[in-house]
């Protein structure tokens, strides 16, 4: 009877208590995977450093390895293993000799490649608990296996290898979980027809890295300090790094699958991220309100678009996978192996802060760190040669999280000594002094209060423990994944084929991947190197604006990008003489996605607008809630209005929402809106109306043989729409032809058969209802971008 003599052998060495005192049960831990790489490097050393902390803790344990490989191989790769154990360097030789000894006879391996397998080992299980009268209290299985086998095993597991009832089962998962949001809600999906959501303990190793998993004990234990700072008054900029000196050599299978965003900024920096964004729950020791608050942190984030990121592929990429994945040599590959991000959080504390995450392989250090830079509004009269340098107010102040490695070589905690002391627990981290000569962003170490771990501990060693306590908060729970996958996806999908810039690797990037924030968007500072491979040939940009005319109205053309740049500032002059005339512009704008582009211009680009003395209407609107993703409002709010500053009593939604029903005739909406047009806008002839092309022709919400809003007078129409949402309310024709300048906006390849179209067609509204914006006394102005026009 193996395990009672080694609990007798531990008796007698006195690490454990007395057997009377042995209440709590027997724990089997099962690795899945126990040969891989994975299990080699880190998870067989965690599992021996649990049973070093928790062999008095009143638990037996037994750890069953298990792979593919048959018997005889597998168990003698898996002891190997065991065999290389090292012991910690604060535990007595002594005593970690017996330990590492007990550890080994309490390991097996089994081959697990059949559902017979596993009814094998839980029977194994169950006759080692009869034979040493002990009780279960519960299993431990750990999944150090490809996401494509997590389906199978789960199958395996839930129908002949649960524990009895009264014992727990927690089940550990490796990423990736998923390639993109679809992906990961069909192995959540999977995976939750077998196990209960606190069964599952999703691993990202970053939340075992003693610096990540101390920035909300630090919030909490700080709060007197940060308070008052923790908001965007005073923090300047967030940063989130993670920097590599490796390659991707020998893992560009998965690489090309995933690349970096995937890797590691999908993870390991939005959990980061999320520390430090959320709000503190009212006990940080409450799993469920740390988790409640992690997922309402990343409910707030703004969406990413394609300019939200920069990305980078070094240089020898292409040839590591045409080497290993035996790619021909013309094979081109868009994966970056470098990327940053900019992300804006959209909560009251947050807002307008920006957050950039960075991370990269070949780069020219390895390093990781979270840095909170605060705003310094102090101007010190004294020269620095005569002030206290420690506590000047007009150095930078900032908190740093060191993760590892760098100048430091190890995590710590630095707050700058002019922000405040801070609360450290001293059991747990101590204070560092000396080292005078290195420097951390530019500052002597001794500008910083500076603390290390007491006890250094490898992050799954960290991570095991708290699965062995049942700490849900330091794991993924499907709902925060689910969440962070529909953050990340959008702009995964937007940048698949965009190429990556090029860099050499190591120290000769120079300043190739340096990157600023530009307008609310990321860009390269530095030009890439490019050469011409037919310098004679003319290139887009050398194409300027065309004006010329389309429908006998005038028209202007160009790159999409030039395009829209033209139109926000055509808006932006038409908004300046209509204030100058009447001291208000009345802007009426267009739904769908052509617009997004010009929001984005004009709240980036244009901060002369005359926003103060703008009226905002709506052509058209769906009729879907205000706070539906679908509602024109919706998009509108989240391009422009809320990144501009236009009176709240300036801004007219169409009211489709009455009564609590949407668009309903008797509720009288579209009338309301008409008389709130009649009220406010002189002559109801808006300033300025800005319109679409559907490719059936449409514009606003008026369709082809629409029975309202073509013809008669009335002002503000319901209609119905040949796509859902089918209802909507639209400004009719006779509305729109009484402004005073109507634009056109087409843009995109998508846009040209119907471009071609409506360029020969005569003013037939019923079938082509663009055909009939035609204002009476004002001006109409097409703006074509050339995908469109010449296709």
């Amino acid at each position: 009877r193996m395990l009672r003599r080694v609990l007798c052998t531990m008796l007698f060495m006195g690490t454990l208590p007395l057997l009377a005192e042995m209440s709590q049960g027997h724990i089997s831990v099962v690795l899945l995977g126990a040969t891989g790489d994975l299990a080699k490097k880190y998870l067989w050393q965690g599992l021996f450093q649990l049973y070093i902390d928790q062999v008095s803790s009143g638990h037996s344990f037994t750890f069953h390895g298990a792979a593919l490989t048959a018997l005889e191989p597998g168990q003698k790769l898996m002891f190997d293993v065991l065999k290389k154990l090292a012991c910690p360097p604060d535990e007595p030789p002594n005593r970690c000799a017996v330990l590492k000894d007990q550890f080994l006879k309490l390991s097996q391996y089994h081959q697990l490649k059949t559902a017979e397998n596993y009814t094998v080992l839980n029977r194994e299980i169950e006759m080692l608990l009869h034979q040493e009268g002990l009780k279960e209290a519960g299993r431990i299985f750990y999944f150090s296996v490809p996401p494509f086998a997590y389906t199978e095993i789960a199958r395996h597991i839930n129908s002949s290898c649960r524990p009895p009832p009264g014992a727990w089962l927690r089940v550990v998962l490796e990423k990736p979980f998923g390639h993109d949001l679809e992906s990961a809600q069909q192995l959540a999906a999977e995976l939750m027809s077998f196990f209960r959501e606190e069964e599952m303990y999703r691993v990202d190793h970053y939340l075992g890295k003693q610096a990540v998993a101390h920035i909300l004990p630090f919030r909490d234990q700080n709060q007197q300090f940060l308070d008052p700072i923790w908001n965007r008054h005073h923090v300047e900029r967030v940063e989130i790094v993670l920097k590599e000196t490796v390659d991707a050599k020998g893992r560009t299978s998965f690489y090309e699958q995933y690349g970096v965003i995937r890797d590691v900024l999908q993870n390991h920096l939005t959990e980061a991220l999320m520390f430090l964004t959320m709000e503190l729950p009212a006990n940080v020791s409450r799993a469920e309100e740390v988790l409640q608050c992690k997922l309402q942190a990343l409910q707030s984030l703004r969406g990413l678009e394609k300019h939200s990121a920069v990305l980078g592929q070094y240089q020898a990429y292409a040839s590591h996978v045409q080497e290993e994945l035996q790619k021909g040599q013309d094979y081109v590959s868009t994966t970056p192996t470098f990327a940053g991000v900019l992300v804006h959080n959209d909560n009251l504390r947050w807002e307008g802060v920006p957050f950039l995450l960075a991370s990269g392989k070949a780069l020219d250090e390895r390093v990781g760190y979270v840095r909170v830079l605060f705003k310094n509004r102090a101007y010190c009269t004294q020269s620095e040669a005569l002030r206290d340098a420690g506590h000047s107010q007009c150095k930078a102040k900032q908190i740093i999280f060191y993760i590892g490695h760098g100048a430091l070589n190890s995590p710590a905690v630095l707050v700058s000594r002019n922000l405040f002391r801070p609360v450290m627990p001293k059991s747990s981290w101590r204070e560092v002094v000396g080292q005078p000569d290195l420097r951390i962003f530019g500052q002597p170490l001794s500008d910083y209060y500076v603390y290390s771990p007491v006890k250094e501990r490898d992050a799954y060693s960290v991570l095991i423990s708290n699965i062995y306590h049942g700490r849900k908060d330091f794991f993924i729970t499907t709902e925060n994944l689910l969440a962070s996958w529909a953050f990340w996806t959008p702009l995964l999908n937007s940048i698949s084929h965009q190429p990556p810039r090029l860099y050499p690797g190591g120290v000769e990037n120079q300043h190739l991947l340096d990157f600023e924030m530009v307008s609310g968007e990321l860009a390269f500072t530095a030009a890439e190197p490019v050469e011409l491979l037919n310098p004679d040939r003319s290139m887009p940009s050398d194409y300027k604006t065309i004006q010329s005319q389309f429908r006998q109205r005038p028209l202007v053309s160009a790159w999409s990008e030039v395009l829209i740049s033209q139109l926000a500032s055509d808006v932006e002059k038409a908004a300046n003489r209509a204030v100058a005339h009447s001291g208000q512009f009345h802007l009426a704008l267009s739904g769908g996605s052509s617009p997004v582009a010009l929001f984005q211009r004009l709240a980036r680009h244009h901060y002369a607008f005359p926003w103060r003395h703008t009226h905002i209407w709506l052509v058209d609107e769906r009729c879907v809630p205000l706070t539906d993703p679908e509602s024109n409002f919706f998009s509108l709010h989240n391009h422009l209005l809320q990144n501009v500053r236009v009176p709240y009593f300036n801004v007219h939604p169409m009211p489709v929402h009455l009564n609590r029903r949407l668009c309903v005739e008797e509720d009288g909406g579209a009338e309301l809106y008409a008389k709130e047009i009649t009220a406010l806008v002189a002559n109801a002839s808006f300033d300025l109306v800005l319109l679409g092309l559907g490719s059936d022709g449409h514009t606003a919400s008026l369709f082809p043989n629409s029975e309202n809003g073509l013809e008669g007078a009335q002002a503000v129409v319901l209609t119905e729409s040949p796509v859902k949402p089918h209802q909507r309310m639209s400004l009719s024709l006779a509305l729109i032809n009484k402004a005073r300048q109507v634009f056109i906006l087409v843009v995109g390849k998508g846009k040209h058969d119907i471009t071609t179209q409506i360029s020969r067609v005569g003013h037939e509204p019923r079938k082509w209802p663009i055909s009939g914006v035609s204002p009476s006394s004002g001006q109409l102005v097409w703006y074509v971008d050339y995908e469109a026009l010449l296709g």
